[in-house]
């Protein structure tokens, strides 16, 4: 990414807004400054009454590598300093009446694989991968990862995922339903723009009060809920409060195979 260029971008074809993460060298891995651009821009897209459709995808070869564990391991904030309410990347806990996209383009484990769980509907190219491998770090998948990974796949694939921290193919998340279409390589955003189409193309309310009532008739534990939350963050607390979540990071950054302590 040039200097110059802010780590979240913003465009509007049609009614249709572009949300990019733009930090390509990183793989787009999250640290506070995007997740401010992220969640800004993102608001911008739910002011706007031209905008109907959104779309969040990612600079350079990657969607989201995740948290930027570099910045974890010196102690560093992830978040937005002033919404620390919309969590990860300003998106995982932002929620807008409009429908959101994600456009999987490249590597998207960890919380990348969290961003496609908040979004309504995804499309992923064919060569990337989903996939929640925090407990392979010490850590725990607490932007909405383990909340909502049991709500769109099987109870048993959701204990798969979560517990053995392997990644999941473009194909084998499209049998899950875990994403709406898989793209061929290159091609995801193309892909993802021509579902926002036929989406924009649809009256604006019925669109936005449709996802409403589908979100709010679900069953208790949506993943968005403040209760919901509240279990997510007592179960953070624990984990990022151990040996092993300090051991995970550290190793990453040094290259080396954590020891775990087990406390």
């Amino acid at each position: 990414m040039n200097s110059s260029e802010p780590p979240a971008l913003y465009e509007v074809r049609e009614h249709v807004a572009i949300v990019t993460l733009n930090r390509p060298e990183a793989m787009n891995a999250v640290n506070s400054e995007l997740s401010a651009a992220a969640g800004a821009a993102l608001e911008k897209a739910a002011d706007d009454p031209q905008v109907r459709v959104v779309v969040i995808t990612g600079a350079g070869r990657a969607f989201c590598a995740g948290a930027d564990l570099k910045e974890v391991a010196a102690g560093n904030n992830i978040y937005d300093p002033d919404h620390r309410d919309r969590d990860f990347a300003g998106i995982v806990r932002h929620w807008i009446p409009k429908p959101v996209i994600a456009a999987v383009n490249g590597f998207a484990l960890g919380g990348g694989t969290e961003i496609v769980l908040a979004a309504d509907l995804a499309v992923i190219d064919e060569h990337a991968a989903l996939g929640l491998p925090e407990v392979t770090r010490g850590l725990i998948a607490a932007a909405g990862g383990v909340l909502r990974i049991h709500r769109q796949v099987p109870p048993k694939v959701a204990s798969e995922i979560a517990l053995t921290g392997r990644p999941i193919s473009a194909a084998r998340a499209y049998e899950l339903g875990l994403v709406n279409a898989v793209a061929p390589a290159g091609t995801a955003l193309t892909a993802a723009l021509d579902l926002a189409a036929t989406i924009a193309a649809n009256a604006p309310i019925a669109v936005q009060q449709s996802k409403r009532v589908m979100h709010e008739s679900a069953a208790t534990a949506t993943g968005w809920a403040e209760q919901d939350w509240a279990l997510n963050r007592d179960a953070t607390r624990i984990v990022m409060t151990s040996e092993d979540a300090r051991e995970g990071p550290r190793a990453f950054a040094a290259k080396l195979a954590p020891q775990w302590a087990g406390r």
